[in-house]
């Protein structure tokens, strides 16, 4: 069981945590303890969801980002320096997604996607770095998924995205170490509660085959892959860097796929 503020006055800033699993990730960092910065293009969700937080306590602010454009990117990082004065911990979680057989994706499909997931996360993964770098300290998160190691009809785009972050995450784990900065990953299956997963899984009978698929003969909660998310950044795992914790209900491992339950292939 984790101590009741085990990330106390850490500053922590979540990509796209205003709604879904990041949301989930903020309101358990800031029940820990944390300072938190949602970033986020939307303001729509940031509001919101820092409203929410604030209600219960936490100091948290919203700032809007474009993680696909470096100069919002390093924007971000200026305005939580002189907000908070310091950044302990990065979440890389924003993403986009949709289901599209690959002979249907468009060029300006799959750049979206790269662009979001692969090209977002080293931009933020650089810049927080750079100020971790200072500090000698930090923590990095970021959200892959199994079909980076496995692939999955229908998700080229975001496989070879989550492949790349996948290969970032063990490259900056060994080559920031020496700064003391551990870069970890997790990949969650699907999760309940999330608009992005009923978009992929479109109706009440695909959900039902999606989970049959599932050992555990469920979804995730958003809470368990927070519960994870805050193992990954805390003390309890000092010693862990370059490790991708899947949380999957062993969905992956039983060789479960999307394949089966695609509903009408979309043009991007």
């Amino acid at each position: 069981m984790f101590a009741e503020k085990a990330l106390q006055d850490r500053v922590a800033i979540i990509t796209g945590g205003g709604t879904g699993i990041g949301k989930a990730i903020a309101e358990k960092y800031g029940f820990m303890g944390a300072k938190i910065v949602i970033a986020s293009r939307n303001p729509e969700h940031t509001g919101p969801a820092v409203d929410e937080l604030k209600s219960h306590g936490i100091d948290a602010v919203a700032i809007v980002t474009d993680v696909r454009n470096p100069e919002s990117v390093d924007q971000m990082v200026k305005q939580t320096i002189e907000t908070f004065g310091r950044i302990d911990i990065l979440v890389n979680n924003a993403a986009g997604n949709f289901v599209c057989p690959t002979e249907n994706l468009s060029v300006n499909g799959w750049n979206s996607v790269i662009n979001i997931v692969l090209n977002g996360t080293f931009y933020c993964s650089r810049a927080v770095g750079l100020e971790m770098i200072k500090q000698n300290s930090g923590n990095i998160l970021n959200i892959v998924a199994t079909y980076a190691w496995t692939g999955n009809p229908g998700t080229i785009h975001s496989a070879c995205a989550k492949a790349g972050v996948t290969a970032m995450t063990q490259t900056l784990a060994v080559e920031w170490a020496k700064f003391n900065i551990r870069v970890n990953a997790i990949a969650p299956g699907i999760t309940s509660d999330t608009g992005a997963a009923a978009q992929l899984w479109g109706t009440p009978e695909a959900a039902e085959a999606l989970k049959r698929g599932v050992p555990l003969q469920r979804f995730a909660a958003p809470e368990e892959i927070a519960n994870a998310a805050l193992y990954l950044v805390s003390d309890y795992a000092s010693y862990v860097s370059g490790e991708i914790m899947v949380i999957d209900g062993a969905r992956w491992l039983s060789h479960g796929s999307f394949a089966d339950v695609f509903i009408t292939p979309k043009k991007s």
